[in-house]
């Protein structure tokens, strides 16, 4: 009886670690009780960059449509960058062609605060990026959902090589560029437009379910 009562905290423990080992909190950047799952190292470096290049113009297509509640699944990127520019004195623009995620994400922004540094447009984001006037530091692609079905992930990826390529002059030496779903079937989001920019002066810092690159020559 006694053996069993050993096995069974043992195997309780055993079991609670791994959930631990799991756990992918941004603390203490964003609160304890949220897991960004896969996203967490590429969020952290992301924002880290951000940091070191004292980010002023931030660029979301997709916008987080349930905010924090979906920090695990989708990410909560209007959020977390949100957060991040509302303290360094940046802005967050994001742009989605879906009327009730604009008013969702909106929404999400002004309960958490940052209707002053964040704001969701609604628009075709090719549109939106290929008349957007500012020069950008951060870019962040996240738009045109993916699926199983072979010619929704060739449309998926030929829309964000175009969403690219929108903004793409809007660039500097020091621009940072996340790209979201990498590690899906047949390349995810990312797999026309990272092909696309390590064929110019971009390379991949770090290759993960996000990938993030910057320019070769940026000294990052």
């Amino acid at each position: 009886m006694e053996n069993l009562f050993v096995f069974l905290i043992v195997c309780i423990l055993g079991y609670l670690l791994v959930k631990f080992i799991k756990y992918r909190p941004l603390y203490p950047f964003m609160p304890l009780r949220f897991n960004f799952g896969k996203r967490r190292n590429t969020f952290r470096k992301a924002l880290a960059l951000l940091d070191q290049i004292d980010a002023k113009v931030l660029v979301e297509t997709g916008t987080s449509r349930q905010g924090l509640r979906a920090a695990k699944g989708d990410g909560a990127a209007t959020i977390v960058f949100g957060k991040w520019a509302e303290q360094h004195g940046a802005f967050l623009h994001s742009v989605d062609i879906n009327e009730q995620s604009v008013i969702a994400s909106q929404r999400e922004v002004d309960i958490q605060g940052m209707s002053k540094n964040v704001k969701v447009y609604l628009s075709d984001s090719l549109v939106f990026l290929k008349d957007f006037k500012e020069q950008v530091d951060f870019l962040y692609l996240d738009s045109y959902d993916y699926s199983k079905d072979p010619e929704v992930q060739k449309k998926s990826q030929l829309h964000h090589l175009a969403e690219f390529k929108s903004i793409e002059h809007r660039l500097h030496r020091q621009s940072v560029v996340l790209i979201d779903d990498c590690r899906l079937p047949n390349g995810g989001k990312g797999k026309m437009a990272v092909d696309y920019m390590t064929q110019t002066n971009w390379k991949v810092l770090v290759n993960a379910y996000q990938i993030l690159l910057v320019r070769k020559d940026s000294g990052l």
